[in-house]
Parts: structure tokens; sequence; C-alpha cells
């Protein structure tokens, strides 16, 4: 304690540090003081510790909405069970509304202890839905890849078929057929169809000998003139295709089997039962690369996905903290 023409200073002990508190006239110099301390920048200020639970929530709950819905998509429960995997897509669904109704509500924000400070919630709603909407898109576009992996996988394969000892409907359920050593395309007898493009067809025989029936055909799209014999689809000219991949497309069909009928007419043969396929000299590889750029997919996807909302959430943090709704 000090004093000095009448003033009185004494140090006063507070929360964080001292005050002076003066006696004078007026109280002026001690008011002064008091409040050059409290302004003093050496003085430590106290600051709020980080919460990184909302974080990982933040991170986590919208990667595995992401990966649940772009997996129940891409993969065999969409081919073969599509109503479960859309129960599925219904459930995560439901997921995202709740967590939009305890964002957005008071009441929900009181059920999850939120109701002054929901901001964490409300970002964490604005992630998930944008994960929903991306796994979808994801998924649908994934599943062109599978879908076609899934079909053929679903139908059998043949291997040493010759055309001219095999009848098309005692392989009705051929995905893939590898013909014969010298099975070859008798590109004399393609034809094509217009409707559009071309759609263009050429049999698959052996040997010079007429085929009691021709129920094996190559096709291909806009690879011939439609009004001539000039079929030159993919791998008409390679030797070391022997391989047939059947056609999956409905909604070519029956332009093909148009052509099939115009060529009948034209070249006096008949088709009793014509299989459609592409030629190729390992059709099996191909339906294998199909499933392969399918799961690649869905992994960088996913990989993706979870690299995208991690950064999203650390520029979120950044932007809470400068804010102050830590």
């Amino acid at each position: 304690m000090a004093s000095d023409q009448g003033y009185i200073y004494a140090p006063q002990a507070q929360e964080g540090g001292f005050s002076y508190g003066g006696v004078d006239d007026d109280g002026a110099i001690g008011q002064k003081m008091n409040a050059m301390v409290t302004k003093s920048p050496f003085l430590r200020s106290q600051r709020k510790r980080l919460n990184v639970v909302p974080l990982f929530i933040c991170i986590g709950i919208p990667w595995v909405v992401f990966t649940v819905v772009e997996a129940v998509l891409s993969f065999r429960l969409h081919h073969d069970a599509p109503g479960l995997s859309y129960s599925i897509l219904g459930a995560a669904a439901l997921v995202t509304l709740a967590i939009g109704c305890m964002a957005l509500t008071a009441s929900g924000r009181r059920f999850v202890n939120a109701e002054h400070e929901p901001t964490w919630l409300v970002f964490l709603f604005g992630s998930v839905l944008i994960a929903y909407v991306l796994a979808f898109v994801a998924g649908n576009r994934n599943f062109g890849h599978l879908q076609k992996y899934f079909d053929v996988k679903n139908l059998n394969n043949y291997t040493d078929i010759s055309p001219a000892k095999t009848r098309g409907q005692q392989v009705m359920d051929a995905g893939v057929i590898q013909f014969t050593p010298e099975a070859r395309l008798d590109l004399t007898k393609s034809m094509g169809f217009t409707n559009g493009h071309i759609y263009c067809v050429a049999p698959i025989t052996t040997g010079s000998t007429p085929l009691a029936s021709y129920d094996f055909w190559v096709v291909g799209t806009d690879c011939c003139s439609g009004n001539m014999a000039n079929f030159h689809c993919a791998n008409f000219n390679n030797p070391r295709a022997n391989g047939g991949l059947r056609l999956m497309s409905d909604s070519s069909r029956s332009f093909f089997r148009l052509a099939v009928q115009q060529a009948e007419a034209a070249y006096s043969i008949k088709a009793a039962h014509p299989l459609f396929f592409s030629w190729e000299q390992d059709p099996f590889a191909i339906v294998d690369s199909w499933k392969h750029a399918g799961r690649t997919d869905f992994f960088v996807w996913m990989l993706t996905y979870l690299i995208f909302q991690t950064f999203v959430v650390a520029v979120a943090t950044l932007t809470f903290a400068k804010m102050g709704h830590f």
C-alpha cells in the first residue's frame, strides 16, 4: 500500500489478475488504472478448448451414408433384390431427414442438447444430404458397369461350340460362347437394317457348306452400309477371334432380328432360333474387366468422398473458430 498526496492505491486480487482501486475526490485515477490493466496485451485471455468429437462425427456419419448408399446401388443387391435395396436407401433417407429435424427445429436441438449452439448440427445435416445425393449418382453410374456383368454371370458359359452341329435352342441360356477354332464369320451373308442407326448382322459358320439353320449371329451398329454385304464391325477380320459375348440390350434386339429376317429373304437361308453376340477374341476377359471397372469405381468414389469431406470439415472448423462457435 502506498500513499501520495492524499491518494491511496491498493492492489485488489481478482480472477485472472489484479486491479487497483484508488481513493481521491472523484475516484478517477483508480478507474483509469483498472482500465489500463484490463486492456493490457500482456494478460493471457481465456480460450475455449476445441471439441474434436463434432469433427469426427461430421466426417464419419456422412462417409458411412455415402458408402452404404453407393454400395447398395452398385452391387448385386441392386440387381438381384431391387426391393430390398430401395428399402435400405429409404432407411438412409430417413436418417438424413432425422438429422435435418434435429438441426432445423428447436425441439430437435433440445433433444441433442444443442439448442444454443446448433452450428455443427446444421453442418452435419448439409453434409449427410450432399453425401446421399452424390452416392445416389455415383452408385447408379457404377451400376452401368456392373449390370452387364451380373446379367452375363446369371447365364451359362459354353465352350467348343460348333455352329454346324449346335442349334440356337440348345444354348438359349448362353452368356458367353467359345466356338470351335474353325468357326468364322460369313461376311457374304451379312445384312443391315436401318432405323435411325444401321443394325448390322453377320452369321457365324464353319467351312463352306451351307448350314441347315444359321442360329448364331454377330452384331454391331453403324458398321455396314445396310444395302450390301460389307460387314466391318469389331474384330470382323481378327483371325484369333472365335468367341461370342451375348447381346444383353433389349432395346436393339428387335432391330437385329429384323436384319436377320432380311438376310433370310435375301440369301434364301433359314434362322430358326437366332442368338446375337459381339465377336471377341477373349470374351471371358471382357466380362472380368466389367467387374474390375465397377469395383475400382466404387473404391475410388468412396476414398475421394472421404478426402473431400475431411477437407470440408477442416475449412468449416477454421470458419467456425473465427466466428466463435466453439
